[in-house]
């Protein structure tokens, strides 16, 4: 017997406000609600849907949660799952921004950012270590990684082109073909069409409206955030330097300390942490022109950020077996998340210089191009709280909202120093 919309309203209301932590955290959380608390999924129905969600750009625990809703009630399941897993975040990051860009200046709240983004040093190193585990297996995986950090680190290549790149490598190297545990259902070519029409157009002709209209901060930010929902695999943090690189050096819509900033209150909300592109929009245009535009601004973020979400989940997820299953696709897979890990180490440097240095100079040798630190600009109190981090992850067992919390506190204090 199928849930009703009413009980999936409750379950998935109640994942959505409890989904914090990161993907694995909010995976754990789902699999609670949805495999044991009740019999809505089966174990193996569960594994193969985060399988065929880790195939997906973008966050994939929100697509476990639509794919699980579409699998429960169809589309109208799906929908209702997924926004409800991301409307909580979403409102509540509405209101960090208005209360980062009215306080965000003040002396002790600009000391407790450093105490969070000490913090968010050590999540990214994390998740690097967590990455380099599942994913480095192998000559080839190494390699990937190592020419992953070159290309971003020394060569300031574009993000997209690293993750084609070793996706072209996988695609032609190929593998072994995955098991297969359930239905095979035939490709139908008129519904798969269908689908594409109407979730691709809900997603771009909003876009390309905004374009004709002459809104171009608008069009802008939608079309930025749109490119990136395609490349965002290994998750939020293999794009955070390529998002930094563009919005900040690029378009100068927010400067690098709002960015780390808002990574590290992103990682304090429920929901995915890919809601750092709302944050970076809504302060981008309340800078620009006021809270209206932020609003109008974090809206469109939210919009071609999430709607490819519902898009890949309804185009593909009546064929999860044959996807999950092929010998390239695989392969292609497992060669990005290789490179994503060298793409995250890259991201683990950026964020401790900037945090750690006050200056840093750009050195420039033909292809080359380094971030250099000007050593006389050394921050021994970042240093500091950088350290103090990895001792509080550690006594809070990561978890991530607690730590950032006390990371908080403690560049609080430093103003009394």
């Amino acid at each position: 017997m199928r849930p009703s919309m009413r009980d999936m309203f409750k379950v998935f209301g109640r994942i959505g406000l409890l989904s914090f932590g990161g993907p694995a955290a909010q995976i754990a959380v789902m699999h609670r609600e949805l495999v044991e608390d009740r019999p809505w999924l089966s174990e193996q129905g569960f594994l193969r849907a985060l399988s065929f969600c880790m195939l997906l750009p973008g966050p994939e625990a929100m697509q476990l949660a639509t794919y699980a809703g579409w699998r429960l009630r169809g589309v109208s399941g799906g929908l209702l799952a997924g926004l409800l897993f991301v409307m909580p975040g979403a409102l509540i990051i509405s209101v960090l921004v208005g209360l980062y860009a009215t306080y965000g200046n003040l002396d002790l709240v600009q000391a407790g950012f450093l105490g969070i983004k000490a913090s968010v040093v050590i999540i990214v190193l994390l998740a690097l270590r967590k990455l380099a585990r599942k994913a480095l297996h192998g000559v080839d995986a190494w390699v990937l990684a190592g020419l992953g950090f070159i290309g971003l680190f020394a060569l300031n290549l574009p993000f997209p082109l690293i993750v084609l790149g070793a996706g072209f490598y996988g695609l032609l190297r190929g593998g072994k073909a995955g098991e297969i545990d359930g239905t095979i259902q035939s490709f139908n070519a008129a519904q798969a069409g269908r689908q594409l029409l109407t979730w691709g157009g809900l997603w771009l002709l909003p876009l390309i409206a905004l374009s004709l209209s002459g809104a171009n901060f608008l069009a802008n930010i939608g079309w930025f955030f749109a490119k990136l929902a395609v490349v965002t695999f290994g998750g939020a943090y293999a794009v955070l330097a390529y998002m930094t690189q563009t919005v900040v050096e690029k378009h100068h819509w927010i400067s690098t300390e709002q960015m780390i900033d808002a990574l590290g209150l992103a990682e304090t909300t429920p929901g995915p942490l890919i809601l750092v592109t709302q944050f970076v929009a809504m302060l981008a245009g309340l800078l620009a022109q006021g809270p209206a535009l932020g609003l109008a601004a974090g809206l469109v973020a939210l919009w071609a950020t999430f709607v490819p979400c519902f898009l890949w989940i309804f185009l593909a997820a009546p064929y999860v077996e044959q996807i999950s299953s092929h010998p390239r696709i695989g392969a292609a897979l497992k060669s990005i998340t290789a490179a994503v890990v060298g793409v995250i180490l890259n991201l683990s440097v950026w964020f401790a210089l900037h945090v750690v240095f006050a200056e840093i100079e750009r050195f420039e040798y033909g292809l080359l191009s380094l971030a250099v630190p000007n050593w006389s600009s050394l921050d021994p109190v970042a240093l500091s709280l950088i350290c103090l981090a990895a001792l509080v992850t550690v006594l809070t067992r990561g978890s991530m909202v607690f730590a950032l919390l006390l990371m908080a506190l403690a560049g609080a204090c430093t103003t009394f120093l």
